[in-house]
């Protein structure tokens, strides 16, 4: 059996065509690219060309009266040469090599529910403490996004060649609406540090709820390109 390597999120997929579309990224199988045969196969071609008997291009099947002429030696031409990277392509390359994004992605999913649900039990039992504490959890997020959405377009431009299907647009959509999200959570917080205890408080809340959701689907969608399943 053929095995089928996808260019964009490098799933491998065995059988005698590509798919369609790539189940993890969503790409046509235009973006497949062939990798190997099965060893079965390459031993039938084997087998095959042993009973074909001895090319023609053979000495020893070779008439005598046809000697061999070799072929004068071909002049290497000139390498290309490669223009060295830059310093900052150096380090995008680094940042892609070393999984920045998943890596720093992490802080605010880890951060993110935690400071929801200190904003909901605030609400519930008119808590300032559990106020501070969300606000000062969602601060942190604040200081992670520059990196984790830098990182993030980084990886999708180098790693995914920038692919415009359905999966990419739902994680850079989801991660648009999470950065946007914290920003109006902590700039109504900033302006407003009573807001649980107004008449919309409920509205302060959709808003990081949403956040948080938003923040999951973009979660598991990078999960989904990590691990292929």
């Amino acid at each position: 059996m053929k095995k089928w390597q996808c260019s964009v999120c490098k799933y491998i997929h065995t059988g005698e065509t590509p798919p369609d579309k790539c189940p993890v990224c969503g790409v046509g199988s235009e973006k497949f690219v062939l990798l190997e045969d099965s060893p079965g196969a390459q031993e039938g071609a084997g087998a095959s060309a042993k009973l074909a008997g001895p090319a023609a291009d053979d000495p020893i099947s070779r008439p005598a009266s046809k000697p061999l002429t070799p072929s004068p030696p071909k002049k290497p031409g000139p390498l290309p040469v490669k223009a060295p990277a830059s310093f900052y392509e150096r380090i995008l390359g680094l940042m892609v090599k070393h999984h920045a994004h998943p890596v720093s992605v992490h802080i605010p999913n880890g951060i993110l529910p935690a400071a929801v649900v200190l904003f909901i039990l605030a609400w519930l039992f008119d808590m300032d403490l559990f106020v501070k504490a969300g606000f000062i959890n969602l601060i942190f997020v604040i200081l992670a996004l520059p990196l984790v959405l830098f990182s993030g377009v980084i990886e999708w431009k180098k790693k995914y060649n920038q692919a415009a299907t359905t999966l990419f647009k739902i994680k850079i959509v989801a991660a648009s609406l999470t950065a946007t999200a914290c920003l109006i959570s902590v700039s109504w917080y900033l302006i407003d540090p009573q807001v649980l205890s107004s008449s919309s408080a409920w509205i302060f809340i959709l808003v990081n709820i949403v956040m948080l959701a938003a923040a999951g689907i973009a979660g598991h969608i990078g999960g989904k390109l990590v691990f292929k399943d």
